[in-house]
């Protein structure tokens, strides 16, 4: 787990690097690609979606055609949308090369097909209601406090498991969460950081609150973080991604993507 200290505002926030800066991948040669089909979803905003000229957008296109600009590939890359619960098929029929769409890694997965390292983590947050009296700037000052987080779900276990001295109080939804947030009913919540960045600074919190404290990251309870699906087959085309995502972490692209669409940080 890792926790970064600190009052969370809601100004643009860095990404952190996922790659060793001194860590050197190999481009593995391109040159007999005939061409590189990128599979996706248009039911994943901010990350892969259909803008309104219909033409997709969002992070994970932008990062596809950036990573195929850093291969010298642009010329053969191609993008293509297909509903999120054929990916996995279209890819294993060759109908596309990799899949970027958001799909978590499992055990199950493993066995079917290789991924590239991840190059986004989507961290767990606390958010605090502005007028709760907490005096400190980290998690612990919210010891013996209430704070809400929906039943069931990956953030209740963890919430169990690394603040045991939290009163959890547990919501059937989001929405009840919030609303019990923002009423002042509960002194914070703990939930996913996307969802939470997005809600602070929209209309519906009233600028109730802020994000506090975090992030945190765990792949015991969030996952191991967004990567590329790829077949098992196809280690060069493996290779030639990670590289072009080490050096879009390190020469500062993939930071431009990710404050094009999250303005407000995860972070």
């Amino acid at each position: 787990m890792y926790a970064a200290p600190g009052f969370a505002q809601q100004t643009p926030s860095s990404l952190p690097l996922l790659f060793d800066a001194r860590e050197r991948l190999a481009k593995p040669d391109l040159s007999s690609l005939v061409r590189l089909r990128f599979l996706t979803s248009v039911d994943f905003p901010p990350f892969n979606f259909t803008d309104q000229n219909g033409k997709l957008a969002g992070f994970n296109i932008d990062l596809a055609r950036e990573i195929c600009d850093e291969l010298e590939v642009a010329a053969k890359c191609q993008i293509q949308a297909l509903p999120f619960a054929d990916l996995k098929e279209a890819l294993a029929a060759s109908q596309g090369d990799a899949v970027i769409a958001g799909l978590a890694v499992t055990a199950d997965l493993r066995k079917q097909f290789t991924f590239t390292r991840p190059y986004l983590m989507l961290p767990a947050r606390f958010v605090r209601n502005a007028k709760a009296q907490i005096n400190g700037n980290t998690a612990a000052s919210l010891s013996g406090r209430q704070v809400g987080v929906v039943k069931a779900t990956v953030h209740e276990a963890m919430l169990a498991a690394f603040f045991p001295a939290i009163k959890a109080v547990p919501f059937e939804n989001k929405e009840a969460m919030l609303a019990a947030l923002k009423d002042g009913k509960v002194d914070a919540a703990f939930a996913d950081a996307l969802q939470l960045s997005f809600w602070v600074s929209s209309q519906a919190s009233a600028k109730c609150c802020a994000l506090f404290d975090g992030p945190y990251l765990s792949e015991q309870f969030l996952g191991e973080g967004m990567t590329i699906m790829l077949r098992q087959n196809d280690g060069v085309l493996t290779a030639a991604l990670d590289h072009a995502l080490a050096a879009l972490s390190k020469n500062g692209r993939l930071q431009e993507i990710y404050l094009r669409y999250f303005p407000y940080g995860l972070f």
